[in-house]
């Protein structure tokens, strides 16, 4: 190594970060000893802050912008090293980089089901996941509590923590919501702003903000979204009977198209052989076949109709009848936030939230909005 570059190596003049990667979120500038000039240019990009270090305590920090390193815009470095005015010697001192941009597209999810109380269907166990944002809101803060000495931290050094952190309101926020479990899709935008919202003082502390919060997904067991694909489809049928003789219909079909028959007489023969599938099925489905045709018959008993108690004007009153509730709502006295409750509920619940109920405000218009 010649003189020249021996002397070009001794003092650094131009100090500036070129961010390469996606994860880093703190960057030491490498010194190897090398002392910085006085008057020395400092490069800082957009999302980009710029910290020094002076002998482990935090000194100036440095926003987007180019610098010349002076006493004047160091005021805080300049006390610590005890300058005096005029000074233009070089020094030394540990340089940080912390980028403040936005760290997205991170996903978090539950380890183990949420264990709820549902209106509907009880104790449930719920799975969630969706995606989060990070970003460094005080440099300052963030290199205290959680960098230290690293020369290069990342984000994978933070995410299982973030996760956990993140998880953990978020089982919180869902416990508290009392949101009906068929009407949690319908609320996820609502529920990651509110996630947000709880865990602001959790990451202040670090020098962290949480943004653009995501709740992709709140799904059950397999076995009871089997369940309720049984419960939605006998719901699509409607009419057993006649779902019944379609299905019969479409069997002798079949059987006449059948090429391993012979002529009519194997197209009698399946036909035949639908018309008793459907005969067996019709008297399986008659609400009043017996074992057996000796005694008399009976209908079973006819359904009862659902009872519910009305919190008016502070005071429980009951048990109502579907239709009197009807003519409460039109009236005024029942409204969409009245809490009603009927056997098999876990608690009071606001009309509107019911789903039974819905259509008593089908007709009632809802409230004007304020004026002014």
């Amino acid at each position: 190594m010649g003189l020249l570059d021996k002397l070009r190596h001794e003092l650094i003049d131009i100090i500036e970060w070129l961010d390469e990667t996606r994860d880093t979120m703190v960057y030491r500038f490498p010194r190897y000893e090398n002392e910085i000039k006085y008057g020395a240019k400092l490069i800082v990009r957009e999302s980009q802050v710029a910290a020094f270090i002076n002998e482990g305590k935090l000194g100036d920090s440095f926003n987007p912008g180019t610098y010349t390193l002076q006493t004047q815009n160091m005021p805080i470095l300049s006390t610590l090293k005890g300058w005096k005015y005029g000074f233009e010697s070089p020094f030394k001192a540990e340089v940080y980089f912390v980028s403040t941009r936005s760290f997205t597209g991170h996903k978090w999810g539950t380890k183990n089901p949420i264990m709820l109380r549902d209106a509907e269907f009880g104790p449930v166990r719920l799975r969630a996941f969706g995606t989060y944002g990070i970003r460094i809101s005080d440099p300052g803060t963030f290199l205290r509590q959680i960098v230290g000495t690293d020369s290069r931290f990342t984000l994978d050094e933070l995410g299982d923590q973030i996760r956990d952190m993140v998880v953990a309101r978020f089982t919180d926020v869902l416990g508290q919501s009392k949101i009906p479990v068929l009407d949690l899709a319908g609320n996820q935008n609502q529920l990651g702003k509110f996630v947000s919202d709880r865990i602001t003082s959790d990451f202040a502390q670090f020098g962290l903000e949480i943004v653009a919060l995501m709740v992709e997904n709140i799904s059950l067991p397999p076995e009871v979204e089997q369940a309720m694909d049984k419960r939605t489809s006998m719901g699509v049928i409607g009419n057993l009977d006649a779902y019944t003789k379609f299905q019969a219909a479409n069997a002798i079909e079949s059987a006449a198209n059948n090429p391993n028959g012979v002529g009519m007489a194997g197209v009698g023969m399946s036909a035949a052989l639908g018309i008793s599938m459907a005969n067996q099925m019709g008297r399986t489905m008659e609400s009043g076949s017996t074992a057996s045709s000796v005694g008399p018959t009976s209908p079973p008993p006819l359904p009862t109709a659902a009872q519910w108690f009305v919190a008016i004007s502070g005071a429980q009153a009951g048990p109502f009848d579907a239709a009197t509730l009807q003519q409460k709502a039109q009236s005024g006295e029942v409204k969409r936030e009245t809490l009603v409750w009927k056997t098999g509920m876990a608690g009071w619940l606001a009309a509107s939230q019911v789903v039974e109920l819905a259509s008593l405000f089908a007709a009632v218009p809802p409230p004007l909005p304020p004026q002014g």
